[in-house]
């Protein structure tokens, strides 16, 4: 299967009638091995921040996570796994896995809880094959 195909299949995908708004798999040096359309144009810093606050737990937390330039209240999360953010209705969610970072953008309806499941679920089973 193609990391598009991850990315279409598996994060972009309907959950009663809703979906993440944009959604990426990065390798954890930044590079892009997939994402959405709609997935917003970020900066190498912005991932160097989160790769961080993997090894680092709680360094987001006062400045915030930015992603596209975009600012996410951080909010728990489990340390040197997942990262979650709040912004308004929406937020974010970055699933760290041996070589690659899972992103799921979401806004309501979806719910914070849909997109954990969505975000994490793909991420276990990437860990799982050792990705």
């Amino acid at each position: 299967m193609s990391w598009q195909a991850y990315v279409d299949d598996h994060l972009m995908c309907d959950i009663d009638g809703n979906r993440l708004t944009a959604a990426a798999i990065l390798g954890q040096d930044g590079s892009v091995w997939s994402q959405s359309a709609t997935f917003p144009a970020f900066r190498l810093e912005e991932i160097a921040a989160i790769l961080k606050d993997f090894d680092q737990p709680g360094t987001l937390a006062p400045t915030g996570l930015f992603l596209g330039g975009t600012k996410y209240m951080v909010i728990q999360g489990e340390a040197g796994a997942v990262i979650r953010g709040k912004k308004g209705s929406g937020g974010i969610i970055v699933k760290k896995t041996n070589q690659a970072l899972i992103i799921g953008i979401y806004d309501e309806p979806l719910t914070p809880g849909q997109c954990n499941m969505i975000v994490e679920r793909l991420g276990d089973y990437l860990i799982e094959q050792g990705l």
